[in-house]
């Protein structure tokens, strides 16, 4: 993983498999942070990853049971010292707007936009995801760095 960028926003699937023991990825994503952070890098997630991740955990999926409410709150409240977190403002919509006008987008893929809205807006140009083809689109606004290499 080589990167040079002192700002790094963590896609929601990134934030997931690292805090789930029996995720898949769930070494390479603590891996990947960890390197991260020796590297001096500020990393970012937003209040829709957190809304995102609570959604995720509080679930039943398969295998997996879904996690008490007061876990949840206490990773939540975790989270917001370990990354700097983004708020939704009425810039984050202007570019989202912008963005989907300029990217043709609708459906769950808005949820993608909002989070390349979040980074223009805050200048945070890589996005760490597992889900590669779901920002293609935006390769030419943001990077993107692959959780593993096996996508």
């Amino acid at each position: 993983m080589a990167t040079t960028d002192a700002n790094i926003f963590l896609d929601t699937n990134v934030l997931l498999r690292a805090n789930i023991a029996g995720a898949p990825f769930h070494q390479e994503a603590l891996e990947i942070i960890n390197q991260l952070w020796e590297a001096d890098t500020q990393l970012w997630i937003s209040r829709q990853v957190i809304r995102e991740y609570i959604a995720n955990v509080t679930r039943p999926q398969m295998g997996l049971q879904p996690m008490p409410i007061e876990q949840v709150i206490v990773r939540v409240d975790y989270f917001q010292t370990l990354f700097r977190v983004a708020d939704e403002t009425p810039q984050v919509t202007r570019q989202l707007l912008s963005l989907i006008q300029e990217f043709p987008t609708g459906g769950k893929q808005i949820h993608d936009a909002n989070i390349v809205a979040t980074m223009l807006v805050y200048g945070v140009e890589t996005l760490v995801t597992q889900n590669i083809d779901d920002y293609k689109r935006f390769a030419g606004k943001i990077k993107l760095l692959p959780l593993t290499s096996t996508l």
